[in-house]
């Protein structure tokens, strides 16, 4: 990693970090999906998840954490320990969003996808900025936050959600992950909840599948 993007400033340490586009040109696209890397990682690897999934008429947008780190701490560290930096990182996700509907896109064709820290980002996006989407994979995450630290913001109006983890996965546990699932299930998500043995902390192929499943269903909407 060539690039240290270091923090714009500490009140919004995201703000100046690139996005990263892939796939259809926006303006031609049918959907977007906004892609969110893990802690370490970077929107230009997060975009590999892109070659697996590409179809015609799919644009990608991934936005880059300053420092490759969207906060600091664990998902499950109080709220406040991670900011500001939560905020700036939800933020970040809006101006990827934003970057689709000002393209033409409505929210229902535009798709959110997380791994890891990404999907802790994508779970807090979710619950801070609810409304339709076209879906969501929140993958080997969950909420950032204490148990029950974590209210109800308004209704997600039936958007698919899929939550999905390893059963032996050492960076994130299955019970956040269920109590993620019950929180989008409590704003009128979609939800489906999948674990899987032996696999780990890594994007399995019946997720991939899933979002293969999810565009599919889309571009022939």
């Amino acid at each position: 990693m060539s690039e240290r993007f270091l923090p714009a400033s500490d009140e919004d340490p995201h703000a100046d970090t690139p996005l990263v586009t892939s796939g259809a040109p926006l303006r031609a696209a049918d959907v977007a999906v906004v892609l969110l890397h893990g802690r370490g990682e970077s929107a230009q690897s997060i975009t590999r998840v892109a070659e697996e999934v590409y179809r015609h008429g799919i644009a990608f947008l991934a936005p880059q954490a300053a420092k490759y780190t969207w906060y600091p701490h664990r998902f499950d560290a109080p709220v406040e320990a991670n900011e500001t930096w939560l905020t700036s990182a939800v933020d970040a996700v809006e101006r990827a969003v934003q970057t689709a509907r000002d393209a033409g896109l409505d929210d229902e064709r535009i798709v959110l996808f997380g791994f890891s820290q990404g999907a802790c980002l994508a779970a807090e996006y979710l619950r801070r900025e609810p409304r339709r989407y076209g879906g969501a994979f929140v993958l080997a995450g969950a909420l950032p936050g204490e148990p029950g630290e974590r209210d109800h913001l308004g209704s997600l109006e039936g958007t698919p959600v899929f939550c999905g983890v390893g059963e032996d996965d050492p960076k994130i546990d299955v019970e956040s992950v269920e109590r993620t699932a019950d929180v989008f299930a409590a704003m009128d998500g979609d939800v489906t909840v999948e674990t899987y043995p032996d696999t780990g902390h890594r994007i399995t192929d019946g997720e991939i599948a899933a979002v293969e499943a999810r565009l599919d269903a889309l571009l022939d909407d």
